[in-house]
């Protein structure tokens, strides 16, 4: 009897009730890639068919968006095997970052509005960026506003690399990112000043300093790597993760799980660059995870590589490649295993701007004992509530177990 949550990071599946206070009444991140690719057309990339989702429409991928918009997306019609149960939730977080959304999949609502950064160039107050350019004995910061990652890094990498100023920006989360090249800057350098800055940004309340390091020579040729790091302030609450290491369970997470946590009860982690080595450490991983175990993993490329750059062709790839190696994990789980694959927010690449959407997630669940239809849920703590359950872990969680 173990239990594996795989959320596909960013994998919404249609506006949240609230949606329009966010801007986001509409977005649909499946929705829109099915349709787009149901047109024979993303991006304007030429695309044969419609959107394939064998094994997650055998989960209920499709029913699942029909209880969050109405309809079932091109291509995801279908009905889900008998073992399997669907289901669809609302975040009540004020956030639609992944840190709210982690957190409340493990059973802790985030109870507070977190400090964000103005839509002002410079964004950052005087006072932090001087503290900062001190402390970690700086020449300055390069960006300071507002931007997307990859953008940002082709207009100031260059510089960045002459002079030795990191690229600081920030987005529509409660974030504070600083881009660094790996070899001219240094990578253990760049994890110094992000570490100076988590404590710098405390009094504002910012929930993620994230290091975004880089490799190449030139605008035409930088990359980010796998190295990226995230300094996360830890949940308000006890997890899923830490009522299953109080009670001496085996705990896996994979990805980005134990940054997202702060490394509290976050077990034996395993990271891999991209979606497919993730795969690769999650097959691993189930493979050894005692009786009575829990694996959490992330899957970032969806949100990170498409997502936010607005790709639909490569998100809709993506969510092909993945349900393409679902048999893979499905031959490993027992009998008596619980699965739940769902997501955190939605990133919407037919949405403008380049930030999260907020968005209903899926609840997909295989193997779920006695349980009940999962359908529409107000909150993701009922993921962790459920979990929690099967693994037999004392009930300290909010959320409504199905």
């Amino acid at each position: 009897m173990r239990a594996l949550i795989l959320v596909m990071d960013s994998v919404g599946i249609g506006g949240a009730p609230d949606a329009r206070h966010y801007g986001d009444q509409g977005a649909d991140t499946v929705g829109h890639i099915a349709d787009a690719c149901a047109r024979g057309h993303a991006d304007g990339d030429a695309r044969e068919g419609p959107l394939r989702l064998p094994n997650l429409v055998a989960m209920g991928l499709g029913q699942a968006c029909r209880l969050a918009t109405g309809r079932i997306p091109p291509g995801l019609g279908g009905v889900a095997v008998e073992q399997s149960q669907f289901g669809c939730a609302s975040e009540v977080s004020r956030g639609k970052d992944t840190p709210s959304g982690h957190w409340e999949i493990a059973g802790v609502p985030v109870p507070f509005e977190w400090g964000y950064f103005p839509r002002t160039t410079p964004c950052f107050p005087g006072e932090l960026v001087e503290r900062l350019c001190a402390q970690a004995m700086l020449p300055g910061i390069l960006g300071n506003c507002h931007a997307s990652g990859t953008d940002i890094i082709a207009e100031f990498g260059e510089r960045h690399m002459q002079s030795g100023e990191p690229i600081c920006y920030t987005s529509a989360d409660s974030v504070f990112q600083i881009a660094a090249h790996e070899e001219a800057f240094g990578l253990e350098r760049l994890y110094e000043v992000c570490s100076i800055a988590r404590k710098l940004v405390n009094s504002l309340n910012i929930g993620r300093v994230i290091a975004r390091p880089f490799i190449g020579t030139s605008g035409r040729d930088f990359k980010r790597t796998s190295h990226r790091r995230d300094y996360s302030v830890p949940p308000p609450g006890r997890t899923l993760l830490d009522l299953a290491e109080s009670d001496h369970r085996d705990v896996v997470s994979i990805g980005k799980i134990d940054d997202i946590f702060a490394h509290r009860g976050t077990g034996r982690n395993t990271r891999g660059d991209g979606n497919d080595a993730l795969f690769d450490a999650t097959l691993k991983q189930l493979h050894g995870l005692a009786d009575g175990g829990l694996l959490f993993a992330n899957f970032v490329d969806f949100d990170t590589i498409y997502g936010h750059r607005r790709d639909v062709t490569g998100y809709a790839a993506a969510l092909e490649a993945f349900d393409a190696r679902l048999p893979e994990l499905l031959d490993g789980l027992r009998s008596d295993d619980l699965l739940i694959i769902t997501a955190d927010h939605g990133c919407d690449p037919s949405w403008s701007g380049t930030d999260h959407t907020r968005e209903q997630v899926p609840i997909l669940a295989l193997n779920a004992r006695r349980s009940s239809r999962i359908g529409r849920r107000t909150g993701f703590a009922d993921i962790g509530a459920s979990v929690a359950a099967h693994l037999e872990l004392p009930p300290r969680l909010q959320g409504t177990s199905f």
